[in-house]
């Protein structure tokens, strides 16, 4: 398996290699890099499609863990892109990995050719969601990952069952859509999750800064890409930030929750494709 040993990290990725513009992707929260398995299969052919493990997830998750920041995350994705001999990327966040996508933009600007951010936000956490969010994650983590907890992480993850988009474009109503076997498969991962690496991770989500004064910065060109049904970063948070970035375009997903790039791939991918196409 492929690891590359940076700051100090054993990170996982997985690259799909050749002389092509790079395309990489950070995942979000209790994900890890199988959640981009529909943008590497519709993109790997164009382009080189780099995904990777962040600290405390997936495969990259280790017996102990210090704690960290998403500068730190931004810091880990730069070494791991120079560590494979890459110069500039497209950077490419859903959620959290949005938090470190941006983070990378402002303190690895020579790095970024553009920005693909995707459900999320520059702000800090909703202090009203915070609370509820604490006391799932600690019962998780003393207990094990009950059901009804489980239930509940899938449907802010994955959203609900709305109108999602079929193979060959076509969209179908609430009934012909069934996330069972997505909630299942992540149910299934989430169930190994160590409790070290479940509250570390939570204690960065929670205590990061608020970026939005700073997106002035950024002048890469950007493409904001946003679930119209996400219930864990709302519609005006995400457009907050697009607002304040200088060369940011915006796209909403119709039917689509937090995860749309994994619920929702035909029109993300298509959005991402008419966006790389401009650059």
């Amino acid at each position: 398996m492929p690891y590359a040993a940076v700051n100090g990290q054993r990170l996982y990725y997985e690259d799909s290699g050749g002389e092509r513009p790079v395309l990489a992707f950070s995942h979000g929260l209790l994900m890890d890099h199988e959640m981009f398995a529909p943008q590497v299969a519709a993109f790997k052919d164009r382009y080189r499609c780099i995904v990777w493990d962040e600290r405390g997830h997936g495969r990259t998750a280790g017996e102990r863990i210090e704690p960290f920041t998403y500068y730190d995350s931004a810091d880990d994705l730069a070494a791991l892109l120079a560590h494979l001999g890459v110069r500039e990327a497209v950077l490419v966040g859903m959620s959290q990995g949005g938090y470190l996508s941006l983070r990378c933009a402002l303190t690895h600007p020579q790095l970024v050719r553009a920005l693909i951010l995707i459900d999320t936000q520059a702000q800090t956490e909703d202090p009203s969601k915070t609370p509820a969010y604490r006391q799932m994650l600690e019962t998780w983590a003393a207990q094990g990952l009950p059901e009804a907890i489980a239930d509940t992480i899938a449907q802010i993850i994955l959203g609900p069952a709305g109108e999602a988009t079929l193979a060959g474009g076509a969209s179908a109503p609430a009934a012909a859509v069934d996330l069972a076997p997505i909630a299942a498969a992540w149910k299934a991962k989430w169930r190994t999750w160590q409790p070290h690496n479940l509250m570390a991770c939570f204690e960065t989500l929670v205590g990061r800064d608020d970026l939005s004064p700073r997106l002035g910065e950024i002048q890469a060109p950007t493409l904001v890409i946003h679930g119209e049904a996400d219930i864990a970063i709302t519609l005006d948070r995400a457009r907050d930030m697009a607002a304040r970035l200088p060369h940011a375009e915006w796209v909403t997903i119709p039917g689509a929750g937090h995860a749309s790039n994994l619920t929702h791939p035909a029109p993300v991918n298509a959005a991402i494709e008419r966006f790389l196409a401009r650059l």
